[in-house]
């Protein structure tokens, strides 16, 4: 905070005695935050003093006059940032003598704590949203949150990006009805849209601060260009090692859990001068990240290579150099990692970006455009989703009857389902009461039952087994993984598909450390430390994530425009321009797209800028198209920015391949019974309370509640193809893996197909040719080139006839002729 003058004079005296003390004066959207009537949502810089801004009110009710009960709710989506908050937030109380009981609730907190706050809940509670289900979820719910005065909810962005978003604004529209009067105060450092995640809270008024000195962010310069593929970043170690003995303490992140660990094996290699340096990501132990926590806020570290798992609140304030390891997707993601760096109002955070290959570097560029220009990406919260709703219920019906009329308009409160129709609320209400349609005569989904014109619970004890499944994160079964025999320390966490993959000898990451896999016994992977081994890559919880649509836009714009090249490094303008020469350059507006002869097979690449999902999705959906046409499609790979198939048959004319109708009836065929589907809807379905993974005594494990999963949607599919649940799946299929309404957009606005024949491969297709993630296509093109092969193999023996290819086979068998 700025040393200044004088304290407005809304403050009550003990907290304006308090900031003199400490050499400051409040920023003014602290006292607006204090002032304003209703909810708020404030839009402030890290650094800024935005969390004791939404406790400002608390503290001043509480110098004037002891709290009674549960006061201030703070809510946050990290457990982490409760701890953080907690420990912050103590100083003030102290200094001001002010009697206040501060604890958190969350996963972590003990069972003997958790009924204590059922019975005596602290002033003040730093919680989640899935611990504020459970809290509601009591018949003490009216009693717990009667005297609620305050809510804060921070980094509400990140939340209302999610599912966890919708939970919590029905959760808050009940602490609404519990405690009428209630204030709420969202907290945001980066928005792309105010007046949407106002909205998303049901109304509130926009604080927006002075957003501080413009960001010190600029490419790192590195001593070799980057490589035309890949996404690691390794190229850079050495000039990332060298930033970090400049600085006092750096956050590296990186996307990827995988990528993360391989990096900071890449980090660690060059290491010359030994400086203390960790790794940070989901994956780990709990303790190893608590660990690294501690040890970052103690000053004992130089550097941490990072995930997600740090990108929100969390202040560590003397991190002064934030490094980006590879095009960072998404520009708001950018902005709030940015904020890790300088955690001080005053002052520019300071961050440098490292492309990982040569279409990232005009990415990187972009989104530092976007990072100048202050526009961020995203369309703002959406319409809250129905399997949300459905737990929602149900998390009610567990603190007592339902009356339906007034839940209905409790529950259009709520933000995200301020448009809520009543038949779609009712569909709901049917599905938690009877299962639906096509389940109604299975006891174990008769859930609720009816009287007196009340919802009530039909079996009480099934509160247990709702209130164990709460949450909307629907992650990976994931297996712990141990050092050595039974009782070995925890390193971490891998997914159950991989730890399958597994045979014992085989080597593989984690924790920043070369592990050999030894057995698999009771659900732990057990592992022995090889430090000299070459490791396997493990597939950690966490897919590659896309470019967004706004920054595909900007790069696309970028690409097509020469006289904006100037940005850019010589050696990428020096590639663009040979992909002009050579070919074309894809621009706004178009479709640019690429046949060309190598090696005995046609190649397509198609330069559609709209995202890895949806480049998938379509090289699915043209193969299965070229296929029927007769084109004898080999594979595909697909980027963030092209998509690339090779085939027997040249694609003379893309327009019939590309067509929107075509493509929707043939997305709509192939998605009814893909596996995509089935893991949608199997993800919808938990959230909705259709299955249970957690159970008394033990969880299932991925494969069980997958054919469980399975056997439901295909039962729903053949006797109930308009069941709710299905319907919120297509839904829901239309976005996340499939992103089938990018593609859809995609063509809408870039109509106009350029087709080009260049005389070989071209410089933006070949980077493309050595990407890993080649799918292969088993139809008439394989077959043909097998065909090929045994004739071949034949004349070579001297064996003259006929011969037939088994179906499945990669061998002839020849017949006499």
């Amino acid at each position: 905070m700025p040393e200044t003058a004088q304290t407005p004079s809304s403050l009550p005296a003990p907290l304006a005695a308090w900031f003199a003390a400490q050499g400051w004066a409040p920023h003014p959207h602290q006292i607006a935050m204090l002032e304003a009537p209703g909810d708020r949502l404030l839009i402030a810089p890290t650094g800024g003093g935005k969390t004791l801004a939404g406790f400002l009110p608390t503290l001043a009710e509480a110098s004037a006059g002891a709290l009674q009960g549960l006061h201030t709710l703070y809510v946050s989506p990290l457990k982490a940032l409760t701890h953080d908050i907690a420990r912050n937030l103590r100083r003030p109380v102290g200094d001001l003598g002010l009697d206040l009981r501060i604890e958190d609730r969350t996963g972590d907190t003990g069972a003997t704590t958790r009924k204590r706050q059922r019975v005596d809940p602290p002033h003040i509670l730093l919680t989640t949203p899935e611990s504020l289900a459970l809290m509601l979820s009591y018949p003490e719910a009216p009693r717990i949150f009667g005297q609620l005065r305050h809510v804060v909810i921070d980094e509400i962005h990140a939340l209302a990006e999610s599912k966890r978003g919708d939970q919590l604004m029905l959760g808050l529209a009940r602490l609404r009805m519990l405690a009428p009067g209630l204030r709420v105060a969202g907290l945001s450092a980066t928005v792309e849209n105010p007046t949407a995640l106002a909205h998303f809270m049901g109304g509130a008024q926009i604080i927006t601060a002075d957003p501080g000195p413009p960001p010190d962010i600029a490419m790192l310069p590195t001593t070799l260009d980057p490589p035309w593929s890949g996404a690691g970043g390794a190229y850079a170690a050495r000039d990332v090692m060298g930033a970090i003995a400049e600085a006092r303490l750096t956050l590296v992140f990186i996307n990827t859990r995988a990528q993360a660990e391989l990096f900071f094996q890449a980090l660690w290699a060059v290491n010359d001068e030994n400086l203390p340096i960790a790794l940070h990501h989901g994956s780990l132990s709990r303790d190893a990240r608590r660990k690294v926590e501690a040890a970052m806020a103690a000053g004992a570290l130089r550097a941490v290579v990072a995930t997600g798992s740090l990108d929100l609140g969390l202040d560590w304030g003397d991190v002064d150099l934030v490094i980006q390891i590879g095009a960072p997707k998404n520009v708001k993601r950018l902005v709030q990692r940015i904020g890790r760096a300088n955690h001080r109002y005053d002052a520019p955070s300071r961050a440098r970006i490292v492309p990982a290959n040569r279409f990232e570097v005009i990415e990187c560029v972009a989104a530092l455009q976007a990072v100048e220009a202050g526009e961020l990406d995203g369309d703002g919260p959406e319409t809250g989703a129905l399997d949300v709703l459905c737990q929602h219920l149900l998390v009610l019906a567990c603190a007592g009857p339902l009356d339906p009329e007034a839940l209905f308009q409790e529950v259009k409160c709520a933000g995200p389902y301020a448009g809520l129709s009543r038949a779609a609320f009712d569909d709901c209400l049917d599905f938690v009461a009877t299962g639906g349609y096509a389940l109604r005569a299975y006891d174990r989904w008769q859930r609720l039952v009816a009287r007196d014109g009340l919802w009530h619970l039909r079996d009480p004890r099934a509160a247990r087994d709702i209130r164990m499944n709460i949450g909307t994160i629907i992650a990976p079964e994931l297996l712990s993984v141990r050092r050595g025999p039974r009782g070995g320390a925890p390193l971490g966490e891998i997914e159950e598909s991989f730890a399958a993959s597994l045979r014992p000898g085989d080597t593989f990451l984690i924790g920043g450390q070369t592990v050999r896999y030894d057995r698999l016994r009771d659900m732990v992977v057990e592992v022995t430390p090889q430090p000299t081994r070459q490791p396997r890559i493990a597939v950690f919880n966490g897919l590659k994530m896309a470019t967004s649509t706004e920054l595909s836009a900007r790069l696309l714009a970028l690409i097509g425009a020469p006289s904006d090249w100037g940005a850019l490094p010589a050696h990428t303008r020096e590639w663009l321009t040979l992909q002009h020469e050579i070919s074309a350059l894809p621009q706004p507006g178009t479709m640019t797209c690429e046949s060309f002869a190598r090696g005995g097979q046609w190649y397509f690449a198609l330069y559609s800028f709209a995202g890895r999902n949806a480049n998938q999705t379509l090289g699915l959906l043209i193969t299965h198209r070229m296929e029927g046409a007769g084109l004898a499609p080999l594979g595909f790979v697909a980027t963030d920015y092209a998509l690339l198939i090779w085939s027997l048959e040249p694609v003379r004319d893309p327009a019939p391949l590309l067509d929107p109708d075509g493509l929707r009836e043939g997305f709509e065929d192939w998605l009814a019974g893909n596996a995509v589907m089935k893991r949608s809807f199997r993800a919808v379905a938990t959230v909705a309370g259709l299955l249970q993974r957690n159970l008394p005594g033990g969880r299932k494990s991925g494969r069980q509640a997958t054919f469980s999963s399975d056997i439901l949607y295909d039962t729903l599919r053949k006797y109930d193809p308009d069941h709710l649940l299905l319907r919120i799946t297509r839904a829901e299929s239309m976005r996340g893996l499939a992103d089938f309404g990018r593609v859809e957009e995609m063509l809408r606005t870039r109509a106009r197909i350029v087709h080009v024949l260049p005389p070989h491969v071209t410089p933006f297709a070949a980077p493309l040719m050595l990407e890993a993630g080649r799918v292969p296509i088993r139809g008439a093109g394989s077959d043909r080139l097998i065909e090929e092969e045994a004739a071949a193999m034949m004349r070579e023996a001297g064996l003259d006839g006929v011969f037939e290819v088994q179906e499945g086979a990669d061998y002839a068998r020849a017949s006499p002729g």
